[in-house]
């Protein structure tokens, strides 16, 4: 092959890898001008609110569930008090994670729940005053309210709920059921009478007094160990209720 040959193969060479670069920037350039479109502010918006709106569907149906599984198990293989205190706190944390509204829609599914698997009558004691309960708390835990204070109002609901069992239930049964506590009471008041040497015999005012005071102690008791159950199992996650008061802190040097 003559240098002239040689240089003239090298020179077509170079036209082709210049021409092979103008190919790759134009493809680049095209690339860099090829737009897609874009969804706006308001549609950004609207598919943000979808998208919160299924989250607290999910949280709702899965709090709603958990409610009404723990009464479930309690029914049928009841525990004592440990499965009770945990009836109001899936409805009070939904309270706290997303407002008033999927709190009351909680309460409302678990009692629709309980309704197709153990009929009216165990749904609507679950709702009162369980489901009014979990609704009452989560709303004083959120405003941060005191600890006296949201355990009266809870003691209250408590109490209530105890009258309209003993009402609904001596409707279903054709019997008063509260002169059969009455009766228990009086028993108990006469024992005590016997044994602290008194003589009298307890009349019917003391006696209903005791059993109001009986009911509203053991509310009482049961909204404080609610409270303590929430303090640790809902800071854990990130739902802080209010803060309880001092000598509890120091009891549980927390």
């Amino acid at each position: 092959m003559s240098r002239e040959d040689h240089q003239h193969s090298l020179s077509d060479a170079a036209n082709e890898e210049d021409l092979d670069e103008m190919n790759w920037v134009d493809q680049g350039d095209s690339g860099a001008i090829a737009t897609y479109p874009t969804s706006s502010p308001k549609e950004s918006k609207k598919q943000t609110k979808v998208s919160t709106n299924t989250v607290v569907m999910v949280e709702t149906a899965f709090l709603a569930s958990a409610a009404s599984l723990v009464w479930l198990i309690n029914y049928y293989f009841p525990l004592g008090p440990v499965l009770k205190i945990f009836f109001p706190i899936p409805i009070a944390l939904i309270y706290l994670r997303r407002g008033h509204r999927a709190s009351w829609m909680t309460a409302i599914v678990s009692g629709l729940l309980l309704l197709v698997l153990m009929g009216p009558t165990r749904s609507i004691i679950f709702l009162m005053p369980y489901g009014l309960m979990g609704v009452l708390l989560g709303a004083c835990w959120q405003r941060k309210v005191k600890w006296m204070f949201s355990i009266g109002l809870g003691a209250a609901i408590g109490s209530l709920g105890i009258f309209f069992r003993f009402w609904l239930t001596s409707i279903l049964v054709g019997e008063n059921l509260w002169v059969y506590v009455i009766t228990q009471i009086t028993q108990v008041a006469d024992w005590l009478f016997f044994k602290l040497g008194i003589l009298a015999q307890p009349n019917f005012v003391l006696i209903q007094s005791l059993a109001f005071g009986l009911i509203i102690i053991n509310n009482l008791v049961y909204l404080f160990a609610v409270h303590l159950v929430a303090l640790m199992l809902l800071d854990r996650l990130d739902n802080p209720i209010s803060r309880p008061p001092e000598w509890v802190r120091v009891l549980l040097d927390y």
